[in-house]
């Protein structure tokens, strides 16, 4: 379908359906599982309305192109751009590249932070609802198509939001221009996450002491700092490359 994606799994189809129920088309599911669990996801999805599909398993492997379904599936309005941090993270092929902007107010450098975060493959860039500017006509224009593609995850408790992907194995990494540890020699292979602060202001007091690593960029010229969305840039490139070497390998 045009315009659409799949959700599949019961936590993103349940997330989907709870959040924002009117994104959700269509609601696939195994017309062979009659568990609690399937019964009351039945149950709310048959509340707001959605069109229920019952289809056996092979068909549901076809929609989603995996087996780990859990036999339930959701067709959702792409153009909706709600999307939980839960639905990005369930069955990602690799591991988890997150860009977390805190505290960015100008359009023009989320709109570039979109674009670059776009352009490196990572899964998802995160903002607190607080002291950021939020999608609007600008940061779309800037995007230059960024916006409407990648995941923008506004989160209500920033701090909150870092524990939880700590929790989840992600590591975070912030950037500091008085650090030991150098951008090209940290491992960025595994899950990790980069937080970005305004500049002038840098990440807040919060926000830094949730970080696991602070990371300096080297800087081999005569400027001394670097707009946000050139910082964000640099750290997912070097995140990709090393990524990419070590599928190589």
């Amino acid at each position: 379908m045009a315009n659409t994606r799949v959700l599949h799994g019961f936590h993103a189809v349940t997330a989907r359906l709870s959040r924002q129920p009117r994104s959700v088309l269509e609601l696939y599911f195994v017309r062979e599982r009659h568990d609690p669990r399937m019964a009351d996801l039945l149950k709310m999805a048959e509340a707001a309305g959605i069109k229920l599909v019952p289809a056996d398993a092979a068909r549901i492997d076809g929609l989603t192109g995996s087996q780990r379904h859990q036999g339930v599936a959701a067709i959702v309005d792409a153009s909706q751009q709600f999307v939980a941090l839960e639905d990005v993270l369930e069955d990602l092929k690799e591991p988890p590249l997150l860009l977390i902007l805190d505290g960015i107010t100008d359009p023009h450098n989320l709109g570039a932070c979109l674009r670059v975060a776009d352009a490196m493959g990572a899964h998802a860039v995160i903002a607190p609802k607080d002291k950021s500017v939020g999608l609007n006509a600008t940061v779309s224009k800037v995007a230059c198509g960024a916006a409407e593609v990648i995941p923008y995850i506004v989160v209500t408790n920033l701090a909150r939001t870092l524990r939880d992907l700590k929790d989840a194995g992600v590591w975070i990494a912030g950037t500091d221009m008085d650090t030991e540890t150098d951008l090209f020699h940290f491992d960025q292979t595994g899950p990790l996450a980069w937080v970005m602060g305004a500049e002038g202001h840098g990440m807040r007091r919060l926000t830094r002491e949730h970080c696991d690593v602070l990371v300096s960029i080297p800087m081999f010229g005569s400027v001394e700092s670097l707009n946000v969305s050139v910082a964000s840039g640099i750290c997912l490139a070097e995140s990709r490359r090393q990524r990419v070497r070590a599928a190589e390998k």
